[in-house]
């Protein structure tokens, strides 16, 4: 049986041990209980997590508590947009989900401000939010715009996140990461967070990090034991949609994410299915984003019972009673299936996740195999079986040629410098299937699986929860 400690017994201030209560959860994570310490006693650290783990209050509290003790008094905050804290997240739904967390975590605690900029949004209003903030909440590009601008000075900043890092080189920030890191180069400590340490993360660190220590609570071949992974074999789209049908009326569904390929497709799908009868809307990255930020809010209220999304969706959305993910179209590269599946099954529930895949896909299938070296099991719904041809068997995972991307030579979308959000920009032509081997960094004498606990893994009274 796995112990877990309170929040209490990692040294948190009051104001956030009180936040953590009123939010409803006293326990910590696996991957809370590791960083919080860390992160308090000081240097570079480097964190691997499921996603749903909890990973953002793993950072947002000890930082918040450092605020905190350099100004006991909960002095007013000077007017002057010169941020302590810098977190940096690569989509505008993942900044806006960090910044809520974090205004969450602060409602008992006084002279702490916090402010999110991203793209998409006015400018006077960010340069407006940003006067007297102590953390900042940012997609790099915009970021940049505004320090260019002199509306915005990183000189101050003491701590820089870097959340999703693969995903932030997957859309082609890493020049901006690397501008914002000499933007604020005095800083004493940088956490970068990332689902793995593939090699492009370790050449990214090298140049953030100043030996930093690891923490390694995942990895890409860890299983999901409370998601359940399905593979359906369609032989057309039309055979799909019938599939896709079925799922939705699963009466174990709350709420699900259907996964489109492309933004005209996640359009027709959302179409299709209210054409017949279900709630559904669709999400992308052409969307303005005011009207991103409604469909998101109706999907959090419970409004929106089907969301249809691009991988703009894949991280940064948060909502506990998502019990479905369903991929109609599959992921251009094969870790963006993790990150798919990860948005249901989240904060210690139960998901199901399902594929839907063509003959033509059958390449999809073993890249995603093999980048999670488990099987896709394949599963038949009566009267609803592929033919003959479809229901070959499959391929033992790590079976596929390893360097090979799903799209071929043209795979690689472009987008602008600055497509912060979009989540459909530019990709890299590295192998993105081959298992991890970067170095392992030695550290600066701090253990890689964190601070041990003496005496500290007795959980506190009353009903167990966590944070995530």
């Amino acid at each position: 049986m796995t112990m877990t400690i309170s929040f209490k017994e990692l040294g948190l201030a009051q104001p956030l041990l009180q936040a953590t209560e009123a939010i409803g959860y006293t326990q910590a994570t696996p991957v809370q209980e590791k960083v919080i310490p860390a992160a308090i006693s000081g240097g570079d650290w480097m964190v691997s997590s499921q996603t749903g783990s909890g990973k953002t209050a793993a950072f947002l509290l000890p930082l918040l508590n450092q605020l905190i003790a350099a100004n006991p008094n909960g002095k007013p905050v000077p007017g002057r947009a010169e941020p302590q804290v810098l977190v940096l997240c690569p989509t505008r739904e993942l900044a806006q989900q960090v910044s809520a967390d974090a205004i969450n975590l602060v409602k008992f605690a006084r002279g702490i401000r916090i402010a999110t900029i991203m793209g998409g949004m006015p400018y006077g209003k960010q340069i407006s939010q940003i006067k007297g903030a102590n953390l900042v909440v940012a997609t790099p590009g915009r970021l940049l715009d505004l320090s260019n601008s002199r509306a915005i000075r990183l000189d101050k900043v003491k701590c820089m996140i870097v959340d999703e890092a693969d995903r932030m080189l997957d859309l082609g920030f890493q020049d901006d990461i690397e501008a914002i890191h000499e933007l604020c180069s005095d800083r004493g400590q940088t956490l970068m967070f990332s689902a793995t340490f593939a090699p492009r993360i370790m050449q990214l660190a090298t140049s953030l990090m100043n030996n930093p220590g690891r923490i390694e609570l995942a990895s890409a071949h860890d299983k999901h034991e409370n998601i359940a992974q399905t593979l359906h074999w369609a032989d057309s789209v039309a055979h799909k949609h019938k599939l896709l049908s079925h799922w939705l009326s699963d009466p174990t569904m709350e709420q699900a994410v259907v996964f489109a390929s492309t933004q005209a497709d996640s359009e027709t799908i959302a179409d299709s299915l209210r054409a017949d009868g279900h709630e559904a809307t669709a999400l992308h990255g052409a969307m303005p984003q005011a009207v991103r930020n409604r469909r998101l809010q109706s999907l959090r209220k419970g409004q929106t019972r089907i969301l249809v999304a691009t991988d703009v969706a894949a991280r940064g959305i948060d909502v506990p009673t998502i019990t479905h993910v369903i991929n109609f179209g599959l992921p251009m590269k094969a870790e963006d299936y993790v990150h798919r599946i990860g948005r249901t099954g989240r904060a210690g529930r139960s998901g199901v996740a399902i594929t839907l895949a063509e003959h033509r896909d059958r390449s999809k299938i073993r890249a995603i195999e093999q980048y999670t070296q488990q099987p896709l099991q394949a599963e038949v719904i009566p009267g609803l079986e592929p033919s003959e041809k479809s229901r070959k068997p499959s391929h033992r995972p790590g079976s596929g040629r390893p360097g090979r991307s799903f799209g071929g030579k043209g795979a690689s979308n472009a987008s602008n410098r600055h497509g912060q959000g979009q989540g459909e920009g530019k990709t890299f032509k590295q192998n993105h299937f081959a298992k991890p081997s970067g170095p392992k960094f030695a550290g600066s004498g701090k253990p890689s699986s964190g601070p041990k606990f003496g005496g500290s893994g007795k959980p506190s009274s009353g009903q167990k929860r966590t944070f995530a």
